[in-house]
């Protein structure tokens, strides 16, 4: 194995990407979700090897291509839109998701820190499953789309200020008002600069870009500005994946999303799997699964309150019965968010919590896969 470690990094890399494509393969000839198998692949894989940055580096650009893609499909007056109609739902959200999860916490014996941790666990839906989901099965187009990318929207504003905030605590035992307000600022000023440019430079931005697309150094252009801002999101201590959708939201404003979109795609297949890889690696199994009752008793709330977020929130919204039952059930895998605030536990919340993450993702992807048929028998139910 060390052999192995001390490789060149072209062989090691190389070798990855034979792994993902025979998983993808093996899960295209056995009709599942290719994300589980990387999931599996991942937590294997990180039985022996150490935190790779290369990996790291890698699975965050695919990351951040993913919701860059995403937001060149909201216009900044749909986007506007869509904020009146989700904050309601969203707030439902994170009552049910955080605020309840935290009580449960409490009442099977964890104490208030650790608690609130577990509740910023259960909190998010994984934005990057959900979306790779989206986009896979060919969804985005269906009505409910646009009211889970609001969700997911929601969330990635709400989960900085939840990280500060249960970051500050765990590690220090409290947080400021000023803390808060610090963070608050930075989310506004991010979005109300990305409307500005949106608005003033990049819709006088057509010509330019119709006269350059095909041009081989282009491509430069777009991956640069959706590297920056997520990354200028990052460097505020926010979520890079809330940057690379404001980037997506400019170029939206040069009406010409579809060839922009033509020209990254190529790469965000390909960077997109290792982040499920990446995300297989954090998952620690070598320490058994400690509270298994609180863990049991988590994983069925947090898939049945994505659902009552997506059943109410969803009619809130707009939708149809069967139309917010599908997103219900879509809603419900946990991801990178959970991950970042798990990082912060001691070895056997951490583990917990990595459990957790890992079953959620699974049985969230199921479901999802199956959320059209459990919605069309659902509102059939409620019609007879």
């Amino acid at each position: 194995m060390s052999g192995f470690l001390t490789a060149p990094t072209l062989f090691v890399s190389g070798l990855l990407l034979l792994a993902l494509f025979v998983g993808g393969l093996l899960a295209y000839r056995l009709k599942i979700p290719d994300v589980i198998i990387f999931l599996l692949l991942g937590i294997m894989i990180g039985l022996f090897i150490e935190e790779s940055e290369l990996m790291h580096y890698a699975a965050e650009v695919g990351i951040v291509l993913l919701f860059f893609m995403l937001g060149m499909e909201f216009p900044i007056k749909v986007l506007g839109r869509m904020a009146r109609d989700i904050y309601r739902p969203g707030l439902i959200d994170l009552v049910l998701s955080f605020g309840v999860t935290f009580f449960i916490a409490v009442f099977m014996g964890l104490d208030v820190t650790s608690a609130l941790l577990v509740g910023g666990v259960v909190y998010a839906t994984s934005s990057s499953i959900t979306a790779k989901m989206l986009q896979k099965s060919n969804r985005l187009i269906n009505d409910e789309s646009d009211f889970m990318l609001g969700i997911l929207i929601f969330e990635d504003v709400v989960a900085p200020i939840l990280v500060a905030v249960i970051a500050s605590m765990y590690l220090s035992g409290g947080i400021s008002g000023m803390q808060l307000f610090i963070v608050f600022v930075k989310i506004i000023v991010l979005i109300a600069v990305a409307i500005f440019l949106a608005r003033v430079v990049f819709t006088r931005l057509r010509p330019f870009i119709g006269r350059l697309l095909d041009e081989d150094f282009f491509i430069l252009f777009i991956i640069g500005f959706a590297l920056f801002y997520a990354g200028l999101a990052l460097w505020l201590g926010l979520s890079e994946v809330l940057g690379a959708f404001l980037a997506g939201i400019m170029f939206a404003e040069s009406k010409q999303s579809k060839d922009l979109q033509n020209h990254t795609r190529n790469m965000r297949d390909l960077l997109i799997p290792i982040f499920f890889i990446y995300f297989g690696t954090t998952i620690d199994v070598t320490e058994g699964v400690p509270m298994i009752p609180l863990l049991s008793i988590l994983l069925v709330w947090s898939i049945v309150a994505k659902i009552a977020v997506g059943y109410f929130g969803g009619q809130i919204y707009g939708l149809g019965i069967k139309q917010s039952w599908t997103a219900g059930f879509s809603l419900t895998p946990r991801g990178e968010f959970s991950i970042i605030i798990a990082a912060l536990a001691a070895t056997e919340l951490k583990t917990f919590s990595g459990m957790f993450i890992f079953f959620s993702a699974v049985a969230g992807i199921l479901l999802f896969e199956m959320a059209p048929q459990i919605a069309t028998r659902l509102a059939g139910m409620r019609k007879t």
